[in-house]
């Protein structure tokens, strides 16, 4: 008895179907997978065409299957509604044809809040209504790094530093990052004579365990669909295989609740591509991801028009995160700074920023109404001459372990953000000092001085209400809270330093 009064009702009620009837039960917002043998000779990649439809109390929801090799067959499907679900399959071989069948979406549990959405256009928030604030990194080529790196990123993740990891599916060749991969996409001999027409299922399966260990610590993987640093061919692929491409990572992510589709790291370096391919690509994601993840695409040196309105969000390269304000006024939509330079020791400008610069860059996003991202660039073998780039693990390019300052002081912003109302918005507080604050009006602010460290400050609070005051220390991670109660416009003292925050709370 003991064992049953800890089982919920459902819990038991399907505990109980499953044994009598052999019921299959998902949880809401899970992956549901179906397995089928079917033909392994000639190209199943591109003369099978399977699909799955997807049915409950008349909600109809159609989804593509994909080759897995070896003659076996998938459909995923997310189911977004509890209760029972039926499926029937499509296909044009007889075998995989009209395959039935049903299973019961069980509620979410535990951390389970679904996939992150466009919230009231400026804000991010999972499919059950928690709110998602975006702190993310990058590790681009984290995944092509064998298990031994990958789990020591996993480790460092584990210390809930981010929520968000920006990663490439096709591998990267670039500085310090000149390995080759695991697994290749494409079938074929390494490293120019691949077979564009059949896809490597072992380097899909590599990528989405990855994306569920990533889930497993609540990260969203933001898989960049396509990038100009490559020396294998798979940055000017034809637009047949272009499209088998995006149709077989689409089949085969698009049911994780914590994917998101970014169309490239820096889209205006592709220079085989023409804005319209970047249209096409976005519209293909936007019509067959029937989850609707978030799509975004990424810039170089030119911003893409955010204003398209199969774009879910806006991101950024740009080293200004203080316009994320302006950015949100342009585009409508939620900016977030996926890359506002690194912290590091590299040569090049983009990665050498100290640890309180790229602190002090994510504290002006926030406060200004965006998000920002991290990445980390430190050399630590020959940091002289910079010799050897193929040899030295940098977080940017392999992940590992963190050696940088910024990423504690991050955590810190995250829980100053996280702890705060929902909705946070800028509101001009400071009088005469172009300082940033974002709040909920009357009831909430937080502001930031930047680099600047006046001895106080004047701000116009209102009238009719007392609010506490607390002097936050953004790099030394302290929060001092002053005795005086303050109300109207109000004289506040400040320790004269860089880096500081103001936090004001209503009295309740």
């Amino acid at each position: 008895m003991q064992i049953f009064r800890k089982i919920s009702f459902w819990g038991c009620l399907l505990f109980c179907s499953h044994l009598l009837y052999g019921q299959a039960t998902i949880e809401k917002w899970k992956v549901f997978e179906l397995t089928l043998s079917g033909p392994n000779t000639g190209n199943p990649f591109t003369e099978i065409h399977l699909a799955g439809k997807f049915i409950k109390d008349g909600d109809t929801v159609m989804v593509t299957g994909f080759y897995d090799g070896e003659g076996i067959y998938k459909i995923r499907f997310m189911p977004q509604k509890e209760g029972k679900w039926t499926y029937v399959t499509t296909c044009n071989d007889k075998k995989l044809d009209n395959k039935k069948g049903n299973f019961v979406c069980t509620p979410a549990q535990n951390n389970n809040h679904g996939p992150v959405l466009v919230k009231d256009t400026f804000y991010f928030a999972y499919a059950d209504g928690t709110p998602h604030y975006s702190f993310g990194t990058t590790c681009y080529g984290w995944v092509h790094q064998g298990d031994s790196l990958a789990d020591v990123t996993l480790k460092t993740l584990s210390n809930g530093y981010f929520n968000k990891m920006r990663m490439c599916i096709f591998p990267k060749s670039y500085d310090w990052n000149n390995n080759e991969p695991l697994y290749y996409p494409f079938e074929g001999t390494p490293l120019k004579n691949w077979n564009f027409s059949r896809l490597n299922p072992a380097f899909f399966r590599n990528i989405e365990r990855r994306i569920k260990q990533l889930d497993s610590l609540g990260i969203q993987a933001d898989l960049i669909v396509f990038h100009p640093y490559d020396r294998w061919g798979f940055s000017t692929l034809d637009r047949t295989t272009e499209d088998m491409y995006i149709e077989y990572i689409i089949a085969r992510f698009a049911a994780y609740k914590n994917v998101w589709w970014s169309m490239a790291n820096e889209y205006d370096f592709m220079r085989n591509k023409k804005l319209s391919d970047w249209d096409y690509y976005i519209e293909q994601f936007a019509k067959k991801d029937k989850f609707h993840h978030l799509i975004s695409i990424h810039n170089g040196t030119k911003i893409y028009d955010h204003t398209n309105p199969l774009i879910t969000h806006a991101s950024i390269q740009g080293e200004d995160t203080y316009k994320a304000k302006e950015y949100r006024n342009t585009y409508k939509k939620p900016v977030v700074f996926d890359e506002c330079r690194y912290e590091g020791n590299i040569p090049w400008s983009w990665g050498n920023l100290t640890a309180q610069s790229l602190t002090e860059k994510f504290w002006r996003g926030f406060t200004n109404g965006g998000f920002v991202g991290h990445g980390e660039t430190y050399v630590t073998e020959n940091p002289v001459n910079f010799p050897n780039k193929s040899s030295d693990v940098l977080w940017w390019s392999k992940g590992g372990v963190l050696r940088g300052e910024s990423s504690e002081r991050i955590k810190f912003l995250r829980k100053i953000i996280e702890s705060a109302p929902s909705w946070l918005k800028p509101i001009p507080l400071f009088t005469w000092m172009p300082f940033s604050c974002v709040g909920v009006d009357h009831e909430y602010y937080l502001g930031y001085l930047n680099d600047a460290q006046p001895r106080s400050i004047i701000i116009n609070l209102p009238v009719d209400a007392s609010y506490n005051v607390e002097i936050i220390d953004t790099w030394n991670m302290t929060i001092t809270s002053l005795e005086k109660k303050f109300s109207g416009r109000s004289l506040i003292e400040l320790p004269g330093k860089p880096y500081t925050a103001v936090r004001i709370v209503k009295q309740k």
